[in-house]
């Protein structure tokens, strides 16, 4: 059935909150679980962080998909696979060995997320005409980001409350835990299901299968095929080089930024407390995270990608000097704090909704787009999965003000190239 009878409201906003929900609950979530339970800094950090490659590497098996079966097909077969995984993990939480059990599970759980995420990004863009993408890709950010504040916020908080429960009935401080986060991980569990049973009913198909393959080496054949295309569009180059660009100052900030509000002043930073922290975070700076997405859908629904395409770079990096006016004043005021981080949130909602558009709009179309974006996407990833692995080592060699203000410098050269990016593909 095709988007004309299946109104986009219907299904961006609940399957986009579907896309986030795993990738949230398995970066997030899961730190805290493990950390609850017992599980050494190191190996929380380095087992969650290797889990999450699939979301990297996804262009590896995206041409797969549009060779079987519909879209929805897929994005409804994972969710129900990652609802069931999530299961997996609460019955775990009692074995001997958990923490491994629990990593192997979670791990397949990131492999049906990324899957997801390729199908339903496949679908998003074979059902929607480019006016369309563009009015509804607001809803698409603000939902995806709904999902962190649920996960984030409500279901840790939750989490909190169970264990203060069962500590209080006389139960041990693991003993509560592991209770506590069978309940959480069984939430998670009946939700994901849940939504794959209602997207049978309310998502469009996204077009049956262009092909199928008959061996493992045809496979092989098509991937090389669908990479090679890749390489082979116009201006890709300077497509590549504009996605990694455009999220580059995020990139070194997203791991900072945290460490930056909790550390003492002494240290450079503002001393906030968690509960500070998560507030500004989780409740304010997710709403204004969600009002942004929202309206940079329809601002650029109204005047077209090509003629706003330089404000929205403009709106997602020039907030970061919020924080490096933060850094230099070191405010009292936690609601000139509070307020500075909201315009950041707001920024990052109105900016970033320009990037997935001009990916779906310019990187992907033609022949393999599904597998195409999937692959812009993955590229987008791991440019901010290296510039946060390396942020870091230069935070503590330079401190945090000199810090931003490098992080200011390094946005410059997506300002000048905005300028001078073609497009190949009109807009409709």
């Amino acid at each position: 059935m095709s988007a004309k009878t299946k109104s986009p409201i219907l299904w961006v906003p609940t399957s986009y909150f579907a896309m986030g929900f795993p990738f949230v609950v398995l970066n997030m979530v899961c730190v805290l679980m493990f950390k609850g339970l017992g599980i050494e800094d190191a190996k929380i950090a380095l087992w969650t962080s290797v889990i999450m490659f699939p979301w990297t590497l996804k262009f590896l098996w995206s041409p797969f998909l549009e060779m079987f079966r519909t879209k929805k097909y897929f994005v409804v077969a994972t969710q129900i696979i990652s609802g069931v995984g999530f299961g997996l993990v609460a019955m775990a939480l009692n074995l001997p060995h958990f923490f491994a059990v629990c990593i192997a599970v979670l791990a397949v759980v990131a492999f049906s997320g990324a899957t997801h995420d390729i199908a339903l990004d496949g679908l998003y863009m074979a059902e929607l005409s480019t006016s369309d993408q563009a009015k509804y890709i607001g809803w698409q950010g603000a939902f995806y980001n709904v999902a962190k504040l649920v996960a984030t916020g409500l279901l840790v908080s939750l989490a909190g409350m169970l264990i203060e429960s069962f500590r209080s009935d006389g139960a041990s401080e693991t003993d509560a835990g592991r209770q506590a986060w069978m309940i959480i991980m069984l939430i998670c569990c009946s939700s994901m299901i849940l939504l794959g049973l209602l997207h049978t009913r309310t998502l469009p198909s996204g077009g049956a299968a262009a092909a199928r393959i008959t061996s493992a080496k045809e496979g092989m054949n098509e991937l090389i095929v669908v990479i090679r295309d890749f390489f082979r569009k116009k201006y890709i180059w300077w497509y590549i080089l504009f996605i990694i660009l455009y999220r580059l100052g995020e990139g070194f900030v997203m791991k900072i930024v945290p460490l930056f509000l909790k550390a003492d002043r002494a240290s450079g930073g503002l001393g906030l407390s968690e509960l500070e922290i998560g507030w500004f975070y989780g409740f304010f700076g997710a709403a204004a995270f969600v009002l942004g997405s929202l309206l940079a859908g329809y601002y650029i629904s109204h005047f077209g990608l090509k003629k706003t395409l330089y404000s929205l770079v403009c709106i997602f990096n020039l907030p970061f000097l919020v924080y490096t006016f933060l850094a230099y004043v070191q405010p009292e005021s936690v609601w000139l704090i509070g307020g500075g981080i909201v315009l950041e949130y707001f920024g990052y909602g109105f900016g970033f909704v320009g990037l997935t558009l001009f990916m779906m709009q310019q990187v992907a179309p033609g022949e393999h787009q599904m597998a195409h974006y999937a692959f812009a996407s993955g590229i987008m990833n791991l440019s901010v999965m290296v510039t946060g692995a390396v942020s870091g080592f230069i935070s503590d060699a330079v401190g945090y003000r000199m810090f931003f203000t490098v992080v200011m410098l390094a946005t410059i050269p997506i300002f000048v190239m905005t300028r001078f990016i073609p497009f190949t593909h009109p807009e409709k």
